[in-house]
């Protein structure tokens, strides 16, 4: 019967809950040998997928492979419960389309609203994980929500505010018009998309002041953008100082372009270079503004005028670069220095201020047609005559990773860390760090360390943890229209007293109130008197970013430092973490700030001899797509149902297929049905029918009362399966020491087939008709190496080896399990000419049975070829390789001849000898079939179809037959005369008799016919 993985693995879970097995599992390990590890929070807002179930898995075997050491594994569940996510669905459902229509609805009852979604399908999760042989405390879980955990967020952050590490700025960043948020750069990385947009060339008309150069008609620069939306923000237009510029004459205007790219700009028109010009001469010159919103502002009289600057260049466009400060980081560095008003004519959720009166309230990129409203801007530059050329191009475009709309470069104000004062230290401590696969240090994870950016960690939003800022009411800023006119942030007095919490207990004692929950509808409404001026004391509007809150999960987890204190402390940092490649901008990077930041300085906030990261050891997977190589989408089902999978093949084949995939390291995979069913036939079918088989002679000798015999191999099979279990031990446990899944699940697979297709079915005879000592030594063995072997197998395929386990030491009245166990040890007296070096074992009756079955498979590989069967015997194989004794038998019985010659002399001597010459081995066959040969090969054919009938009539060993048999074969009687004895032992009978006629077969050219009875 095959392996009912469903039925069975359904059977163990209810054993682990009922026994609680995997409690036991960490309470019984010591307190003082702790492995530490971090389980990044997921959000229970959808349902597990394989983005979940490939680092859940990672996250699950090593643990336990850690608990078989001896290591107390504590693996505690947590949930991510704040952000965006949450905050989308809620908006859908109570139908807000913006932060306006949240705040008429009241931010109380929307975040209210927030938390009841938290844990939609946390049920889904409670029952999913756990048929997945995910070991982890879901019951004692922490939530990002809880408020002790958001307590130990404000410690984080006040931490840093001493440590100097936070500042309030304002800078140009990547923000969701639909969110209403800025991201951090990290977040801006997730959601590139290539999209096609609209690029323009735009005309602005130079003033006739400029005298330099005489025309006789209407001279223009032309500037390209990609975002034509930014072109009513114009302030400035900025040139390259030593890039050669050139004045082109068309179609009587004249037009200043680089001259590199005179070509490229103006392609089949027809033009003449009028002039030459150094861009160092295009200083000072004005120009017209390119829309008449803002020309009447206070400084205007500075702006639209030209200025040189360091990132032109003539790779694309003009040469000619147009800057709106508010809308990029090079526009705004250059509006600082050049002192010109400040126009941010767009608002924080996208659309078109008042002033931009031919465009107010226009969102300027459209989530479902962002080119809409730049196509509505070409319109007005054509119909102004402002317009020289536009085009559709190709190019990637971030987007919210969230919500899925075109994100916009807007300066804007935000709380920042400022992580470029430690990124020394960072990159420092990510050198101690052991990544699998290696090249992700000093690859992705090292390059993004090198390019770090201040991080900007408020969002302006609600459902998330508030920062724990306070600032003195008297400093409230003026309104965006007095930056509008001024590009200034100005304060109503001299007070900037801020106080940044880091604890309940600081508010409660400065604000005098009881705090319940930390949550923005709550904390809003505590105030207290300024220290400095008696004000009111007003928290900052904003949230923290979720990553902060991911970020500060070894601190939440604990509420460290307001419990676990000294347990946390001794534990930090954490052994080893699992996540997929994207976080190593997310979860890993937020994971290697703040520690490196807290554990960074001469009075380091958690006290640890030097700086560190948060992880010592970190397995980055990468994804799984469809098939065909496209992603994986619900809408197209291109991808099977993990759950289906389950149900099909089990848990143990899904694990084993995703560990043994390139997914876990760091490389994509395309997810195949099929590779999980491999993985069912050779590893879990298979194994279950070892398993079966050894039963059915342990039952023998159960019945037989012998005793067990001591594990003292002495046959070459027992030897040889000995010896390639100590080398499977050896291979799984330096894989896992390295933390490499791929190197350690191998193996494995590898070993059950060898078990299965060479050691039990080349121990049949054994099992069957050997001596009552050969039988016990060959259960002794077998026993053995299935109990061993289910030790190994048991963070990988955690159910089948659990089954294994009872199942064989079920016999032995034992009801532990197998994850009770320690880890088994390499016994090297069961290694034979043994070199233990640098964990790699070097075995004689391994290499010599290797070079047997290279032997047999070229032999099998002859017969074939000259259309011998294997039933058939033949006289003899030789071979250049000397062989013991033992494998000799082996390889005889194997390729079924009678003995092994040497090879020498040989050649000359047997005209019906073929050879094979591959791979060093020179082998000769004898291909003479004699007419004993003959009778002996027919024999078997007998044999064959006879315990071929005993299957279908479904009769097991314990069946003893009659076999009755008619033929007028007269060569066919000869043989079941002459061989009686050894076909009655061969198919369990007592009696082969002449009878009636029965079920007629066809043997090769001969006919009988058999009726079997059992007895």
């Amino acid at each position: 019967m095959p392996y009912d993985s469903n039925k069975h693995e359904l059977e163990i879970l209810d054993f682990w809950n009922k026994n609680n097995i995997f409690e036991k599992s960490v309470n019984q390990r010591p307190e003082n040998k702790p492995f530490v590890f971090y389980d990044g929070p997921p959000f229970a807002t959808g349902l597990p997928h394989y983005g979940h179930i490939v680092p859940g898995t990672i996250k699950d075997a090593m643990p336990r492979y850690k608990t078989m050491h001896g290591f107390r594994v504590e693996r505690r569940w947590g949930w991510d419960c704040h952000g965006l996510p949450i905050e989308n669905i809620v908006e859908k459902e109570l139908d807000l389309p913006g932060k306006k229509e949240i705040e008429e609805y009241g931010i109380d009852k929307f975040n209210e609203a927030c938390r009841s979604k938290v844990f939609t399908y946390a049920d889904e999760w409670a029952k999913i994980m756990p048929r997945l042989g995910r070991w982890v405390d879901m019951k004692n879980d922490y939530k990002t929500m809880d408020k002790e955990y958001m307590e130990s967020v404000w410690w984080v952050f006040s931490e840093l505010w001493k440590k100097g590490f936070v500042y309030e700025g304002k800078k140009p960043m990547h923000i969701c018009p639909r969110c209403a948020t800025p991201l951090s750069n990290f977040e801006v990385t997730q959601g590139y998309k290539d999209v096609k947009d609209m690029s323009v060339t735009a005309k602005f008309k130079i003033h006739d002041t400029w005298d330099k150069i005489q025309v006789d008609g209407p001279l223009y620069m032309l500037a390209w953008t990609t975002t034509p939306w930014t072109l009513p923000g114009n302030v400035l237009l900025a040139v390259g100082e030593n890039i050669d510029y050139a004045m082109v004459k068309h179609e009587d205007e004249y037009y200043i372009v680089a001259k590199e790219l005179i070509m490229q700009v103006f392609e089949e028109k027809e033009y003449e270079v009028v002039e030459q010009i150094k861009g160092s001469d295009l200083v000072g010159i004005t120009y017209e503004s390119l829309f008449p919103y803002f020309t009447n502002l206070e400084g205007a009289e500075n702006a639209f005028r030209v200025v040189t600057a360091d990132f032109v260049t003539t790779e694309d466009g003009t040469g000619i670069v147009h800057l709106a400060p508010a809308f990029g980081t090079d526009d705004y560095e250059v509006f600082k220095k050049e002192g010109v008003p400040f126009i941010q004519h767009v608002t924080i959720d996208g659309r078109f201020i008042d002033e931009v009166k031919d465009f107010a309230g226009q969102e300027v990129k459209q989530k479902d047609d962002h080119m809409a409203t730049d196509i509505e801007i070409v319109k007005w530059l054509a119909h102004n005559g402002k317009l020289f050329s536009k085009k559709k191009y190709e190019h990637s475009y971030p987007h919210c990773w969230r919500c899925d709309t075109p994100l916009l470069n807007y300066a804007t104000s935000s709380w920042f860390i400022e992580v470029t004062k430690i990124k020394d230290q960072l990159l420092k401590n990510n050198e101690k760090i052991n990544w699998v696969p290696e090249h992700i240090k000093e690859g992705r994870f090292g390059q993004w360390l090198e390019g770090v950016r201040d991080w900007a960690v408020s969002r302006n939003r609600y459902w998330g943890t508030p920062l724990p800022v306070w600032r003195c009411s008297s400093m409230s800023s003026e309104p965006a229209s007095a930056m509008l006119r001024t590009g200034k942030q100005e304060t109503r007095n001299n007070c900037e007293h801020i106080v940044v919490i880091g604890s309940v207990e600081e508010l409660e004692r400065y604000s005098n109130q009881h705090i319940d929950d930390l949550h923005k509808h709550f904390v809003d409404k505590v105030t207290f008197p300024c220290e400095k001026c008696g004000e009111e004391m007003k928290r900052v509007e904003e949230v923290f970013d979720c990553w902060f809150e991911s970020g500060s999960m070894p601190y939440g987890q604990m509420h460290y430092p307001f419990e676990n204190k000294e347990k946390f402390e001794k534990q930090f940092p954490a052994d080893f973490i699992a996540e997929g490649a994207d976080q190593t901008r997310g979860w890993f990077y937020t994971l290697h700030v703040l520690a490196t930041a807290l554990t960074t300085g001469d009075n380091p906030s958690i006290p640890k001899n030097k700086s560190t990261s948060a992880f010592q050891n970190v397995v980055v997977n990468g994804i799984v797509l469809a098939e065909d190589g496209k992603k994986m989408s619900k809408r197209l089902k291109n991808y099977p149902d993990p759950m289906d999978l389950v149900e099909k093949y089990g848990a143990d084949a899904l694990r084993l297929y995703i560990l043994n995939s390139p997914v876990v390291v760091a490389e994509s995979l395309n997810f195949s049905e099929t590779g999980v069913r491999e993985v069912y036939n050779k590893v879990c079918n298979t194994l279950w029918n070892v398993v079966s088989f050894y039963e059915m002679f342990e039952e023998e000798k159960t019945r037989r009362k012998k005793q067990e015999t001591n594990l003292n191999p002495d046959h070459i099979l027992d030897k040889w399966i000995l010896a390639k279990l100590q080398l499977l031990i050896c291979d799984v446990t330096k894989g896992m020491e390295e933390y490499k899944f791929t190197d350690a699940s191998r193996p494995i697979q590898d070993f059950v087939l060898e078990l299965s297709q060479w050691y039990v079915r080349r121990s049949r005879d054994r099992f069957k008709h050997g001596s009552e000592e050969d039988k016990q030594a060959a259960v002794t063995t077998l026993r053995h190496v299935l109990l061993e072997l289910s030790k190994v197998m048991a963070p990988f395929t955690p159910f089948i080896a659990e089954k294994i386990w009872q199942t064989v030491n079920s016999k032995q009245g034992s009801v532990s399990s197998v994850h009770l166990e320690m880890w088994p040890e390499v016994d090297d007296n069961l290694i034979s000419d043994k070199v233990i070096s640098d964990k790699v074992i070097s075995d004689k009756v391994i290499s010599d049975m290797e070079v047997a079955r290279k032997v047999v498979e070229r032999v099998l590989s002859l017969r074939k070829e000259h259309g011998l069967k294997i039933r058939q015997p033949l006289l003899f194989v030789s071979s250049n390789y000397r062989f013991d004794p033992e494998i000799q038998k082996i390889i005889v019985e194997e390729v079924n001849v009678k003995e092994i010659k040497n090879i020498d002399n040989l050649t000359g001597k047997f005209p019906s000898l073929v050879e094979d010459r591959k791979d060093n081995f020179h082998i000769l066959l004898n291909t003479e079939i004699t007419p004993e040969l003959k009778q002996e090969g027919l024999m078997r054919e007998v044999v064959r179809a006879i315990n071929q009938i005993r299957k279908e009539k479904k009769l097991s060993r314990e069946h003893k037959v009659v076999v009755e048999y008619k033929t007028d074969d007269e060569e066919l009687k000869d043989v079941l005369s002459a061989f009686a004895d050894e076909i009655k032992m061969q198919v369990l009978a007592d009696k082969l008799v002449e009878g009636e006629a029965g079920e007629d077969i066809n043997l090769d050219g001969h006919s009988m016919s058999i009726v079997i009875t059992k007895v």
